[in-house]
């Protein structure tokens, strides 16, 4: 039978090198496949999809350049296989053109056996195993392929179980969290979980587009349709045609489009501007915001009937302070990331350097995590990162705050966020419960669990 933790196919011409790694992976508990060139790797493929492949640089024709595992490599990016490429013979430049292609990784023989399992857990867990659908790295855009979805902390273990029930269906997502938190990457994640991988994922910044443009970036437009319509363009619907299309900041989008895109949600069709043809939607809607859409809807800035069009189910992404577990390896990342867009060795990060880490509140997420990596890379000089290559403005006092509010219990906070919403709505059930997006019925539960009358909070 398959393992449960996953299928990893070994490919080397070296009968020696399958055999070390068969043996010590198989006692790790993976399945492990092996192919002594691409042929046998292409038989393979036709039956499994693995969740890894270890991939040697050299085959028949010649010895050190790599060229032939980086073909191999390219076919296996097209496929969305996670791949870690394996030569005895690594240099940089070869490690930067892998990555370039698409490697989630590199390691030199011989490879030190612990790294190497740590190695291959990491990049089997951001690929797990499925009988019907073929997860992937997903890149960060405009950055070289790796493996940046890291889903270690229990925060994120509850919300991949999440994603692993919903990608694969139809349903619209919303996804709630902080800034800089990764939206965008977990909408990029649920498309390619989803059987609409092979088909585009277009993304809309619906905070970067003028108002008076929002129909025709959506929709398209025909020639002449305003006076700058100097050529017909399609929207973004018609791009993501059997796809998926992510409105990011979604919040942000303006009043008097709103009833043309629900429209579209709900009829599945809608015109270019300045055409009278119908077009037809296959597309599926996921959706990304900061904002309180239940607050935006009370104060009549949001549709109601378009949040819950968008909104079948709500996905929040936990802030980077509540995923501490995740911050050692998504730094690691990061190191290597930028380790290969800067032309350096491949960094370490000090252990202090981590301590720190963990240490800091992170009130800009994983953008900011980011931003201060590449500035350590940028810095250091030497093959470690240390802590003096870490700049970070407030250490301690974001940290201090959080653990305050740790403490307290889920009651407390409920209770806190009723009488807020109370007193907001001068003792209004039905504002306070729509604000709350809970029903009146709920809400009424627990005003008498926590022995509160709605009349303490009128104004007379």
């Amino acid at each position: 039978m398959p393992s449960t933790k996953g299928i990893v196919v070994v490919v080397d011409d070296d009968e020696d090198i399958r055999f070390a790694l068969s043996m010590l992976l198989s006692n790790e508990g993976y399945q492990v496949l092996e192919a002594n060139d691409p042929k046998q790797l292409a038989r393979i493929l036709a039956q499994q999809t693995p969740n890894l492949v270890l991939l040697d640089m050299n085959f028949s024709r010649d010895t050190t350049s790599g060229g032939e595992g980086l073909e191999v490599l390219e076919l296996l990016t097209q496929q969305n296989i996670a791949t870690v490429l394996m030569t005895a013979w690594g240099n940089i430049e070869l490690a930067v053109k892998g990555m370039q292609l698409g490697a989630a990784d590199f390691v030199e023989k011989p490879w030190d056996n612990q790294k190497l399992i740590e190695l291959v857990d990491k990049h089997v867990f951001a690929n797990p195993p499925s009988s019907q659908k073929r997860a992937r790295n997903i890149p960060v855009k405009g950055s070289t392929k790796i493996s940046a979805w890291i889903a270690q902390s229990p925060a994120m273990q509850a919300l991949e179980s999440m994603v692993e029930q919903v990608a694969d269906t139809q349903a619209s997502v919303l996804i709630l969290g902080e800034n800089g938190t990764g939206k965008s990457l977990l909408a990029e994640r649920i498309h390619h979980l989803s059987s609409r991988h092979s088909a585009p994922l277009v993304s809309v910044n619906m905070g970067a587009i003028p108002e008076s443009l929002f129909e025709s970036e959506l929709f398209g437009h025909v020639k002449g349709a305003f006076t700058d319509a100097k050529e017909a363009r399609k929207g973004r619907f018609e791009l993501a045609q059997n796809g998926t299309l992510f409105f990011d900041e979604i919040g942000a989008l303006p009043n008097v489009v709103q009833p043309k895109l629900l429209r579209v949600l709900e009829s599945n069709e809608f015109e270019p501007v300045g055409s009278s043809i119908t077009h037809s939607a296959n597309v599926r809607i996921i959706s990304a915001t900061n904002a309180n859409l239940n607050g935006m809807v009370e104060s009549g800035t949001f549709r109601r009937d378009l949040m819950f069009r968008l909104n079948t189910f709500v996905l929040l992404l936990p802030p980077l302070r509540e995923r501490k577990e995740d911050i050692a390896l998504l730094a690691k990342n990061l190191v290597d990331k930028f380790s290969v867009k800067y032309k350096k060795s491949k960094l370490k990060l000090n252990d202090d350097v981590v301590r720190l880490l963990n240490d800091y509140g992170w009130p800009g997420n994983v953008r900011e995590l980011s931003h201060v990596i590449e500035r350590a890379v940028i810095l250091c000089r030497e093959n470690t990162i240390e802590p003096s290559h870490i700049m970070l403005t407030d250490k301690k006092a974001p940290q201090d705050e959080i653990d305050k509010r740790a403490l307290r219990s889920l009651d407390d906070v409920e209770f806190d966020m009723i009488t807020h919403a109370l007193k907001k709505y001068q003792g209004h059930v039905s504002k306070a419960a729509s604000a709350l997006g809970i029903s009146r019925n709920a809400l009424y539960r627990r005003l008498e669990k926590y022995q509160l009358n709605k009349e303490d909070f009128e104004i007379e």
